[in-house]
């Protein structure tokens, strides 16, 4: 099936290539044919039914919008594909599936308010599920989890973790919680200093420095230093 999708695609001039995937077989289209790429798929291969639409935030690479369809045949038979393109994170912008699949609808404005991606030609691209007068994209990796430093975590389980930790307990030395990037980077600015770069708190989460043990500091040191002479 999957060769038949590529090959279908392919034959209506859709640029598409097959990514390696350890699950279902997921193919890549350019944004500008992100509409057609799903009516050849659904007319010419048989994927009629719509399962879900999501996105990912990739940083600096943009937004990474994915699809999941299904053909039913042979009975049980199922057949899966997921359908991806790449959209720039200064300009957010995809054409609406909500005409080729109903069940776009939602999901599509699902990922407009969590993810910020405008669905041009939607019929109703109003936020979903956030409360009214929500300020954000939730979902972004540039959104700030202030919550997790200004109320204290009662589920922690490594000591010093939580202000609800009995006295006397041993205390680590406290990190930030997952999506909290440094208090100088974020939150109110004096009158006139420059905005923070959004991106850099997520950037430097992407690839955590692992800290280097002290007693292989030491090995190294012991292994470096010369033998004693007699």
């Amino acid at each position: 099936m999957s060769h038949d999708a590529l090959d279908a695609l392919t034959t209506a001039g859709i640029a598409a290539t097959v990514a390696d995937s350890f699950g279902p077989v997921t193919i890549d289209v350019p944004a500008e044919s992100w509409v057609a790429a799903h009516e050849v798929l659904r007319d010419a291969v048989g994927f009629t039914f719509f399962d879900f639409l999501s996105a990912a935030d990739e940083l600096t690479d943009g937004f990474r919008v994915v699809s999941h369809l299904a053909d039913f045949w042979g009975g049980s038979h199922v057949e899966h594909v997921l359908v991806r393109t790449l959209i720039p994170r200064d300009k957010p912008v995809l054409a609406t599936l909500s005409e080729v699949y109903a069940g776009a609808n939602w999901h599509e404005r699902e990922t407009f308010e969590m993810f910020g991606v405008t669905f041009e030609g939607h019929p109703n691209l109003i936020p979903l599920l956030l409360p009214d007068g929500f300020e954000g994209n939730p979902l972004r990796k540039e959104f700030i989890l202030a919550s997790r430093v200004a109320k204290p975590w009662p589920g922690a389980k490594e000591p010093g973790e939580s202000d609800h930790a009995p006295a006397g307990a041993p205390s680590r030395r406290r990190t930030l919680p997952p999506g909290v990037p440094d208090p100088e980077t974020w939150g109110p600015r004096p009158p006139g200093s420059p905005d923070p770069d959004p991106l850099a708190p997520a950037q430097a989460a992407a690839t955590p420095a692992r800290p280097r043990r002290a007693g292989a500091e030491r090995r190294t040191r012991q292994q470096a230093d010369p033998p004693p002479q007699e």
